[in-house]
């Protein structure tokens, strides 16, 4: 979804603006915590998540599917759900 709506902008930003963007967004969502502004959290997680999945996409990754892929059958480390590692 993210990438239908923003891809050909960010392309023609480039991974460096992208990701000086990212950065931004994310310096905003630990504002948000630190202040413990609850009412703005839902938006900032979805400005960085926006953000990091617009990066992954300018890389060729599809965040979404490997990140399911990854976690697929629970922690990567110890393979529980809920993990148990130490």
């Amino acid at each position: 979804m993210i990438e239908t709506i923003y891809f050909a902008r960010d392309r023609d930003r480039g991974v460096a603006g992208t990701t000086l963007w990212f950065v931004e967004e994310v310096g905003e969502l630990v504002r948000a915590i630190r202040r413990q502004e609850r009412g703005n959290l839902e938006e900032e997680f979805a400005d960085v998540y926006a953000w990091l999945a617009t990066l992954a996409s300018l890389h060729g990754i599809d965040l979404q599917r490997t990140g399911a892929a990854k976690y697929r059958d629970g922690c990567p480390r110890c393979t529980n759900t809920p993990c148990s590692c130490p």
